[in-house]
Protein backbone atom coordinates (compact mmCIF):
# COMPACT_ATOMS: atom_id res chain seq x y z
CA UNK A 1 0.00 0.00 0.00
CA UNK A 2 1.18 3.28 -0.57
CA UNK A 3 1.83 5.82 2.18
CA UNK A 4 -1.26 8.13 1.10
CA UNK A 5 -3.51 5.46 1.54
CA UNK A 6 -2.21 4.23 4.78
CA UNK A 7 -2.09 8.08 5.80
CA UNK A 8 -5.92 8.44 4.80
CA UNK A 9 -6.79 5.34 6.68
CA UNK A 10 -5.57 6.05 9.83
CA UNK A 11 -6.80 9.50 9.49
CA UNK A 12 -10.15 8.19 8.93
CA UNK A 13 -9.51 5.45 11.92
CA UNK A 14 -8.43 8.31 14.17
CA UNK A 15 -11.79 10.19 13.22
CA UNK A 16 -13.77 7.06 14.02
CA UNK A 17 -12.38 6.43 17.49
CA UNK A 18 -12.43 10.05 18.51
CA UNK A 19 -16.19 10.43 17.11
CA UNK A 20 -17.29 7.42 19.50
CA UNK A 21 -15.17 8.75 22.30
CA UNK A 22 -17.57 11.73 21.93
CA UNK A 23 -20.41 9.65 21.15
CA UNK A 24 -20.07 7.38 24.74
CA UNK A 25 -18.91 10.67 26.46
CA UNK A 26 -22.59 12.47 25.54
CA UNK A 27 -24.37 9.84 26.32
CA UNK A 28 -22.50 9.04 30.11
CA UNK A 29 -24.64 8.90 33.00
CA UNK A 30 -24.31 12.10 35.32
CA UNK A 31 -25.56 12.40 38.48
CA UNK A 32 -26.97 16.03 39.16
CA UNK A 33 -27.27 17.23 42.62
CA UNK A 34 -27.97 20.17 44.80
CA UNK A 35 -27.97 21.47 47.75
CA UNK A 36 -31.21 23.97 47.21
CA UNK A 37 -33.47 20.34 46.70
CA UNK A 38 -33.72 17.61 49.49
CA UNK A 39 -30.71 15.11 49.53
CA UNK A 40 -31.83 12.05 48.64
CA UNK A 41 -32.75 9.79 51.48
CA UNK A 42 -32.07 6.32 50.15
CA UNK A 43 -29.90 4.99 47.46
CA UNK A 44 -30.64 6.76 44.37
CA UNK A 45 -30.03 10.37 42.63
CA UNK A 46 -31.92 13.46 42.95
CA UNK A 47 -31.24 13.67 38.88
CA UNK A 48 -29.48 11.16 36.42
CA UNK A 49 -28.37 12.74 32.83
CA UNK A 50 -27.61 11.11 29.99
CA UNK A 51 -26.93 12.64 26.30
CA UNK A 52 -29.98 15.63 26.53
CA UNK A 53 -32.02 14.07 28.74
CA UNK A 54 -32.60 14.35 32.42
CA UNK A 55 -34.24 12.09 34.70
CA UNK A 56 -35.78 13.20 38.04
CA UNK A 57 -35.95 11.34 41.04
CA UNK A 58 -39.74 11.68 42.21
CA UNK A 59 -39.59 14.54 45.11
CA UNK A 60 -41.73 14.93 48.39
CA UNK A 61 -42.59 17.89 50.62
CA UNK A 62 -39.56 18.04 52.35
CA UNK A 63 -38.38 21.98 53.09
CA UNK A 64 -34.62 21.60 51.70
CA UNK A 65 -33.30 24.42 53.98
CA UNK A 66 -34.55 23.26 57.38
CA UNK A 67 -34.67 19.21 55.99
CA UNK A 68 -38.24 19.28 57.62
CA UNK A 69 -40.94 17.28 56.02
CA UNK A 70 -44.31 18.78 55.57
CA UNK A 71 -46.63 16.03 56.06
CA UNK A 72 -49.18 17.68 57.88
CA UNK A 73 -49.28 20.83 54.71
CA UNK A 74 -52.28 20.82 52.82
CA UNK A 75 -52.25 19.26 49.42
CA UNK A 76 -51.32 22.49 48.06
CA UNK A 77 -48.81 23.68 50.03
CA UNK A 78 -47.15 19.89 49.45
CA UNK A 79 -47.46 20.57 45.82
CA UNK A 80 -45.63 23.49 45.95
CA UNK A 81 -42.78 22.59 47.55
CA UNK A 82 -42.43 19.64 45.85
CA UNK A 83 -42.43 21.52 42.71
CA UNK A 84 -40.34 24.19 43.48
CA UNK A 85 -37.66 21.26 44.68
CA UNK A 86 -38.19 19.43 40.81
CA UNK A 87 -37.29 23.30 39.91
CA UNK A 88 -34.26 23.20 41.85
CA UNK A 89 -32.70 20.30 40.68
CA UNK A 90 -33.57 21.27 36.78
CA UNK A 91 -31.48 24.80 38.03
CA UNK A 92 -28.28 22.77 38.83
CA UNK A 93 -28.17 21.32 35.06
CA UNK A 94 -29.54 25.16 33.47
CA UNK A 95 -33.01 23.92 32.81
CA UNK A 96 -36.14 25.03 33.62
CA UNK A 97 -39.69 24.05 34.56
CA UNK A 98 -40.22 24.74 30.28
CA UNK A 99 -37.42 22.13 29.51
CA UNK A 100 -40.33 19.27 31.22
CA UNK A 101 -41.29 16.37 28.82
CA UNK A 102 -43.11 14.44 31.01
CA UNK A 103 -44.26 13.98 34.74
CA UNK A 104 -45.44 11.43 37.13
CA UNK A 105 -47.40 12.35 39.95
CA UNK A 106 -48.46 9.83 42.69
CA UNK A 107 -51.14 10.81 45.21
CA UNK A 108 -52.20 9.62 48.19
CA UNK A 109 -55.86 10.59 47.45
CA UNK A 110 -57.17 11.27 44.14
CA UNK A 111 -59.73 13.33 45.43
CA UNK A 112 -57.34 15.54 45.68
CA UNK A 113 -56.66 16.35 42.36
CA UNK A 114 -58.06 19.49 41.03
CA UNK A 115 -56.48 21.18 44.55
CA UNK A 116 -52.80 19.70 43.27
CA UNK A 117 -54.18 20.51 39.68
CA UNK A 118 -54.84 24.03 40.00
CA UNK A 119 -51.23 24.56 41.93
CA UNK A 120 -49.49 22.11 39.07
CA UNK A 121 -50.87 24.19 36.52
CA UNK A 122 -49.10 27.34 37.40
CA UNK A 123 -45.56 25.70 37.16
CA UNK A 124 -46.59 24.49 33.66
CA UNK A 125 -48.43 27.26 31.69
CA UNK A 126 -46.84 27.54 28.18
CA UNK A 127 -46.71 23.73 26.57
CA UNK A 128 -47.16 21.43 29.69
CA UNK A 129 -45.67 18.01 29.61
CA UNK A 130 -47.43 14.78 29.43
CA UNK A 131 -48.31 13.02 32.91
CA UNK A 132 -49.40 10.61 34.31
CA UNK A 133 -51.15 10.54 37.96
CA UNK A 134 -51.95 7.53 39.71
CA UNK A 135 -53.23 6.99 43.59
CA UNK A 136 -50.83 5.35 45.44
CA UNK A 137 -51.45 2.95 48.29
CA UNK A 138 -48.87 4.66 50.44
CA UNK A 139 -46.35 7.00 49.62
CA UNK A 140 -42.33 7.92 50.96
CA UNK A 141 -42.75 8.90 54.63
CA UNK A 142 -46.86 9.15 54.00
CA UNK A 143 -47.02 12.53 51.98
CA UNK A 144 -49.98 13.72 49.83
CA UNK A 145 -47.96 13.75 47.14
CA UNK A 146 -44.67 12.97 45.10
CA UNK A 147 -43.66 14.03 41.55
CA UNK A 148 -40.87 12.58 39.34
CA UNK A 149 -39.94 14.30 35.71
CA UNK A 150 -37.76 13.89 32.90
CA UNK A 151 -36.32 16.76 31.00
CA UNK A 152 -34.41 17.55 27.87
CA UNK A 153 -32.00 19.65 27.14
CA UNK A 154 -32.28 21.80 23.64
Amino acid sequence: MNKTILAAAAAIGLMAATSTAFAQADNAKKVIATKDAPEAIGPYSQAIKTGKMVFLAGQIPIDPKSGELKADASIEDQTKLVLENLKAVLAADGLTMDHVVSTTVSMQDLNDFSKMNGVYATYFKEAPPARATVQAARLPRDVKVEIAAIAVHP
